[in-house]
């Protein structure tokens, strides 16, 4: 990253105009280095969702909105969910370069073997009700991870933080199985080494005392590349909560039981969720016949209903996410015979239209990845209630990078927006019998 130019900054006030260094990094937008503005000037910038600012230097994820293009370490997504599995996909993110195999067998097998949690954390998990949401009791979980883990606590140790986040990947799949047992009133089962990371998770989340789980390979690669296209995706909300939270000098548990929250809002997580619910809608309301009503009344600026899975903040083309998404909701539904689900007919039909209706064309409101991911989850037999916190396992290892990355900026302080108050200036309080 270099200074390659100079931006000038005037004043329509008086105040002397004054020049800033424009960054230059290997792919995307320039950057105006503002960081010396309010010690130049007295001013800040005003800039709401910061939709114009980079708040850090990444060299993890790159996104191109207008190409709709995603790069994890510079490998675009379709070659790495074509290619790959999760496990390779962490170590990618992690390490900044694809594991060989020795590299890859050694990464599997210390992941296999810190994925079981300690067991007091049962008794932790029996202190919420029964039909507490899973993100609730996953982020008190992955929380409390720092009360078990004492050893692994200083972030300015390397190799506390390689553990830590070993522990955070591995364990991740076996707290949300145990939320998920909990709520449905079943036994946790114990992870298996010798399972493959997502044949694990599946088997923790499916099987019971009475009845072993049969490893489906079609449905694991499917939940699999899952994981794959959730891993990271830049600085979103749930990072940036990760690395404003991380940048106080928390410990790594803590931070991502943050970014495990922030990912709990249904304009981030949950929007899978909401993109289900819509199609169920539909489909409650008359299916594929209704759906011309139904897209009138999207359009209708007076109605409140919305169009859910469609377009995205950052992706102003085809999520390419989605593609490979659809790919895989067609694998699922045909290895389960399921071709000629209702739902997954009403969704084509949707999508179609959509597609085609200069309303939504002129809009770019593409299918986004939310659109199939409910599908393909609903179709596994994964409940509604968990495809947030599905999205948090996968998100994890993301996290887990960025805050790393973070932690070894040297540019990097404490997380400190600034405001534009507009409350009322100072005055003073008068004794209680003048009010």
């Amino acid at each position: 990253m270099t200074a390659s130019s100079t931006a000038t900054l005037s004043f329509s006030d008086g105040s002397p105009s004054i020049e800033f260094p424009v960054l230059k990094g290997t792919v995307g937008p320039d950057v105006v280095d503002i960081k010396t503005l309010y010690g130049k000037t007295g001013k800040f910038t005003y800039d709401p969702g910061f939709m114009s600012t980079a708040a850090c230097r990444s060299a993890i994820t790159y996104i191109d909105g207008d190409k709709g293009e995603l790069l994890y370490r510079g490998y675009p997504i379709e070659q790495i969910a074509t290619n790959c599995d999760y496990l390779e996909t962490c170590y990618l993110l992690l390490n900044g370069e694809m594991p060989n195999a020795a590299q890859k067998d050694a990464f599997v097998s210390n992941v296999s073997h810190h994925t079981m949690v300690h067991e007091q954390m049962q008794f932790f998990l029996r202190g919420f009700r029964r039909d507490a949401h899973p993100m609730a009791i996953l982020t008190g979980m992955v929380g409390a991870l720092s009360a078990f883990y004492h050893d692994t606590l200083d972030i300015n140790n390397a190799e506390h933080r390689h553990i830590a986040a070993i522990r955070l990947i591995a364990k991740m799949p076996t707290l949300v199985s145990m939320a998920y047992k909990y709520s449905a009133g079943q036994p946790m089962i114990y992870p298996k080494n010798d399972l493959s990371y997502t044949a694990n998770f599946m088997r923790m989340m499916f099987a019971t005392p009475c009845e072993e789980y049969q490893v489906n390979d079609v449905l694991v690669r499917a939940l699999d590349r899952i994981f794959i296209l959730h891993a990271d995706h830049e600085q979103n909300a749930s990072t940036s909560t990760v690395r404003l939270c991380g940048s106080s000098g928390t410990n790594p548990y803590a931070a991502i039981a943050a970014g495990v929250a922030c990912l709990w809002g249904p304009a981030h997580g949950g929007a899978n969720e909401a993109a289900l619910s819509m199609l169920l809608d539909i489909q409650k309301n008359g299916g594929v016949e209704k759906i011309g009503e139904f897209i009138t009344a999207v359009k209708d600026k007076n109605s409140n209903v919305r169009l859910m899975g469609f377009g995205h903040r950052v992706y102003k083309n085809y999520d390419p996410r989605a593609k490979l998404m659809r790919e895989t909701c067609y694998e699922v539904l045909g290895e389960l015979g399921l071709q000629n689900d209702p739902l997954f007919k009403l969704a084509m039909e949707l999508e179609k239209i959509a597609l085609s209706d200069e309303y939504f064309v002129s809009r770019k409101l593409y299918p986004n990845v939310d659109f199939y991911s409910g599908i393909v989850q609903r179709a596994l037999g994964i409940p509604t209630s968990l495809f947030t916190a599905i999205f948090a396992l996968a998100r994890t290892v993301g996290w887990i990078a960025q805050l790393n990355e973070m932690l070894a900026d040297p540019d990097q302080k404490i997380g400190r927006p600034r405001q534009l108050f507009t409350g009322a200036t100072a005055r003073d309080v008068m004794p209680l019998h003048q009010r």
